[in-house]
């Protein structure tokens, strides 16, 4: 598996992705039908969205299909590639058996594809096998679910690296806390994807900020 680390942005709504864009710590944008809804973004907003993204310093983003089918989804991706140069755009598809095969021939074609509602360590591990971009696993949903997320996606990233000449990162949603990001970091994931307000929490310890303040009313301070 690559060394770098990949963080994403998890939003549709465009003002909080702003708030955090551009930043040389966030790799891209990520999005789904359930956030565009939430953001109110049509179908055929969504490529004008991601493009500002990528002009607010994203180096890839990625949107989600909406067919169930082979075809379907083939057809969505086609709709959507167009608008972006080769590799900027991530094409998510659910690890369905239609899901798996579509995204295969994506792959086949150069096109990176995220593989998403990963719920067992044999889809990561199907993922890894195909030369997926990403597996994306939802840590906050297999809590809920009464499943120890964290163990799961342990097994997941061993499986995943494997595999390291396949390039695949585990690519975890549904993060609702620091301790939940910090945890992901000591499996060694390739990526996590965060809702914006957790960026502030990471990036704004109240802490240094307080430091910051006192360094400046020295300098300010100083003959």
């Amino acid at each position: 598996m690559t060394e770098d680390f990949h963080l994403y942005l998890d939003s549709a709504d465009l003002p909080e992705l702003q708030a955090c864009l551009p930043h040389p710590v966030v790799h891209g944008v990520t999005t789904n039908p359930t956030l565009l809804k939430r953001a109110g973004i049509g179908r055929g907003e969504v490529p004008g969205l991601l493009k500002r993204c990528i002009e607010l310093g994203a180096r890839q983003v990625q949107a989600q299909v909406y067919s169930s089918d082979v075809d379907g989804m083939l057809e969505d991706a086609a709709a959507l590639l167009p608008h972006f140069d080769r590799g900027q755009l991530v094409v998510k598809i659910p690890a369905t058996r239609q899901g798996l095969d579509a995204g295969a021939r994506l792959i086949a074609q150069g096109v990176p594809v995220t593989w998403t509602a990963v719920y067992a360590p044999e889809q990561a591990h199907f993922a890894a096998q195909l030369g997926a971009a990403y597996a994306a696993p939802y840590l906050g949903r297999l809590d809920d679910a009464g499943v120890n997320g964290l163990a799961l996606i342990a097994q997941m990233q061993a499986l995943v690296a494997q595999r390291p000449s396949s390039g695949t990162r585990l690519l975890v949603a549904s993060i609702r806390s620091r301790e939940a990001y910090l945890s992901l970091l000591a499996l060694g994931v390739g990526a996590i994807t965060i809702p914006p307000r957790l960026f502030a929490e990471l990036l704004d310890h109240p802490a240094t900020l307080a430091a910051e303040r006192g360094f400046l009313a020295d300098a300010h301070a100083l003959p």
